[in-house]
């Protein structure tokens, strides 16, 4: 199982998301190819309707702990509630990166 599918899993699980997008985007950074060390999350969950940005945060890298204590380098989250995500049609695409050779 690829890590995005299991961190789909996992978010699925603890949050029974009305929405749920796991992307790998390490091929847009300078790591050898095949790895799975950058992803872009969009999150929409009821359960996040009361909660600031950064308790969102913060209840997604619990949920992901293991993860990014180990294969995970980089994670952009993009969580909303059900009412904010309403009418927006998707979370904003990840900056293209400027480090590592890759520009």
């Amino acid at each position: 199982m690829s890590l995005a599918k299991k961190i789909e899993e996992k978010l699925t699980g603890a949050f029974a998301p009305q929405h749920v997008e796991v992307q790998c985007e390490s091929h847009m950074h300078n790591v050898p190819p095949g790895s799975e060390m950058h992803f872009r999350v969009v999150l929409v969950s009821e359960v996040f309707a009361s909660l600031r940005k950064v308790q969102r945060h913060q209840k997604v890298y619990a949920v992901l702990a293991e993860e990014m204590a180990g294969p995970v380098h980089a994670l952009a989250l993009h969580t909303y509630s059900p009412q904010e995500w309403q009418g927006m049609g998707d979370a904003p695409q990840s900056p293209r990166c400027l480090g590592g050779g890759k520009e």
